[in-house]
């Protein structure tokens, strides 16, 4: 792994080629918060924010999404027939992605990318898409990547990872995605005196401002049901509105819906994102709905993400631990608060 240092001067002058190769997206403040969205030419990354209030997610994997379009008017001569519609995906860059949103891709690809199925939109549109990290020295005060797997420093799921010197970025080169992008940006790839040790006390001190953590190591163990039925879900979600801002906000959620659109005589076939926090999310033909009430759907949530998908998978939770849905839920439910009542359970229930 290559590391170089990159001076602030240059960094500007680096974009600005790399925006002839590529369509850059980056972190951008609106009104109070940062968002990640495509740069305007000569448009820089704002890397003044702790995290953005929502994931770059939607950049690989968008909130809507056109499939296919159609037309119903018969005079036409491919009238009903599904024509997939055309996408770009042209190679793209994230700028300044945080290293949790990262490992959230990785996370989400055992869902869309399977031996059994592959979804060809995400494929594409993550072949297409370069990560660069920024390291994380300031984490936020609900921020417990560390316990989840992840971290301020975590390179897993990025291509280059940046680290904010003074006057300077280090870049540590991951994969040859990212050897390919510092060479269009033309930056000096001098081997940087003393980098890794740089980066090894940063994420260092990084890690030591975590003060959030959550324990998972029992929830392997535990059955099923046994937490399934466990008593503390009606408490758990006795203040949920079932707002799905939780799932809104969540790097990690992959949920969506199909449906068609008509106007006139034409219309369209897209997916959008949906959420098991939704009364209609479960609902059958017949009317009946198996998640009929909200302690239903909480738990629903926290079961996928703390004991399912650890269970399917065995790559550890379905969490990065940037504590999106911790900060911006309205009633106050914690997911670390969750996940330690689940995972102490199941270490009460084993020692019976």
């Amino acid at each position: 792994m290559k590391i170089f240092s990159i001076s602030k001067d240059d960094w500007s002058n680096g974009l600005a080629l790399l925006a002839d190769a590529y369509r850059l997206f980056g972190p951008l403040k609106e009104d109070k918060f940062h968002n990640f969205k495509e740069l305007a030419k000569g448009e820089l990354p704002e890397f003044g924010y702790l995290n953005s209030r929502l994931s770059p997610k939607s950049i690989i994997y968008p909130q809507s999404e056109v499939m296919f379009e159609y037309s119903l008017d018969e005079s036409a001569e491919d009238h009903h027939i599904m024509k997939e519609v055309d996408k770009d995906y042209s190679p793209r860059a994230v700028i300044g992605i945080r290293p949790c949103d990262a490992k959230a891709f990785v996370l989400v690809n055992h869902n869309f990318d399977t031996p059994e199925y592959k979804d060809p939109y995400w494929i594409k549109a993550r072949e297409a898409t370069t990560l660069v990290g920024l390291a994380c020295d300031v984490p936020c005060s609900s921020c417990f990547c560390t316990t989840a797997g992840c971290g301020p420093y975590h390179e897993e799921g990025l291509d280059v990872l940046l680290v904010d010197g003074t006057d300077h970025y280090l870049a540590k080169i991951l994969t040859e995605k990212g050897q390919k992008l510092a060479d269009a940006a033309g930056w000096e790839t001098t081997a940087a005196a003393d980098a890794a040790s740089q980066i090894e006390t940063g994420r260092q001190e990084a890690e030591a401002k975590i003060t959030a953590f959550v324990n998972t190591d029992k929830l392997k163990e535990i059955d099923t049901n046994e937490v399934y039925q466990a008593p503390f879900w009606e408490d758990v979600s006795f203040s949920c509105i079932n707002c799905g801002t939780c799932t809104f906000v969540c790097p990690t959620c992959w949920c969506f819906d199909i449906q068609d659109e008509n106007r006139g005589k034409s219309g369209m076939r897209m997916r959008n994102w949906d959420s098991c926090m939704y009364p209609l999310f479960t609902v059958h033909g017949t009317g009946h709905n198996p998640r009929g009430t909200k302690m239903h759907r909480v738990r629903q949530r926290f079961m996928h993400k703390l004991k399912y998908y650890v269970d399917k998978y065995e790559v550890g939770i379905q969490c990065v631990g940037c504590g999106r849905c911790v900060r911006h839920c309205p009633v106050n439910i914690d997911i670390r608060r969750v996940c330690n009542l689940m995972n102490n359970y199941a270490a009460d229930a084993c020692a019976v």
